[in-house]
């Protein structure tokens, strides 16, 4: 019987695993991945995370891990199958056999919704992003591009055309579904360009990228961009589908949950980038990798 069992060893995970050996808890990770560090340690170079700046995304998921093996994490690496919640007792069911815990932290993270288009996967890192507010500060002066109608897409070019010269907006339909308040922020940037009714279709590069190639649906237009990167931002899908009707989700799918992380299940928390919030980093899934132990050491306490 352990007292926390952590899914996940992203940055959410890893952090929660750290506080947990810190507070002395019994506590195990399962990860899937043999490679800890969950999403970040495919970011070629991660330039927003206090006090690391350009360090690699490998390296920085080394050094998550490197700091919970240091105070006594316990890890194992297989695939969960099944998760029962209710009760006091907590079972994570496995391809190695059943873990029982008082508290369960979830932290398996989203995955960011891919075009599905060749080049996308081989350039990934290398001019291929899914973070403008990850990567943006690497394209100073240049042109980019960014695919998508959503706030994340606007909220993604205007944040861009602020360093790049020139941004494309690539979306498939002839209007934008975000809030017509970032709408007017955005239409009044000189240096986006719109491109209406309009995919990618290929990414073009050797190691990086050199251009893309884009289809007009109304028109039938084909043509080739020439940019230094592509900012694809058509939604995250969260890696939650073993907890639906175990825990309450939104309509995407998200685990509802606030800042102290905590489910409608007593003893079950959420953690990172799968729980419903306004922003989705390495920061933020650290914090709630903290706050999810914290409040599981309250419940434990009080229970």
């Amino acid at each position: 019987m352990y007292d926390m069992i952590i899914v996940g060893s992203g940055p959410a995970g890893l952090t929660a695993a750290i506080y947990a050996q810190r507070a002395r808890l019994n506590t195990l990770v399962i990860e899937r991945e043999y490679i800890s560090g969950g999403q970040v340690v495919n970011t070629y170079e991660v330039d927003n995370y206090p006090g690391l700046s350009g360090i690699g995304g490998f390296e920085l998921g080394m050094k998550f891990r490197e700091h919970a093996d240091k105070l006594g994490a316990q890890f194992i690496n297989t695939e969960v199958t099944d998760l029962e919640l209710e009760g006091k007792v907590k079972k994570v069911v496995t391809d190695e056999g059943v873990y029982e815990a008082k508290t369960v932290v979830i932290a398996t993270g989203a995955r960011h919704r891919k075009l599905g288009i060749p080049g996308e996967k081989e350039l990934g890192g290398m001019g291929v992003s899914y973070c403008a507010t990850c990567d943006g500060a690497f394209f100073k002066g240049q042109t980019v591009a960014v695919v998508g109608g959503g706030d994340v897409a606007v909220e993604d070019a205007m944040f861009l055309a602020r360093g790049c010269e020139k941004v494309y907006l690539i979306h498939r339909r002839d209007k934008l579904r975000a809030a017509q308040s970032l709408q007017d922020r955005l239409f009044s940037c000189d240096n986006v360009e719109f491109l209406w009714d309009t995919e990618v279709t290929k990414i073009y590069g050797d190691n990086h990228i050199e251009c893309i190639g884009i289809h007009n649906n109304k028109t039938g237009e084909k043509k080739v961009l020439d940019v230094a990167g592509i900012f694809v931002a058509v939604g995250t899908i969260p890696n939650t589908e073993l907890l639906k009707g175990k825990v309450q989700m939104n309509e995407q799918g998200y685990i509802i949950a606030g800042e102290d992380c905590a489910t409608n299940v007593e003893g079950v928390y959420a953690a990172g980038d799968l729980r419903t919030k306004p922003m989705q980093q390495i920061i933020t899934a650290a914090a709630d990798g903290a706050n999810a132990v914290n409040t599981a050491q309250r419940y434990m306490i009080l229970s």
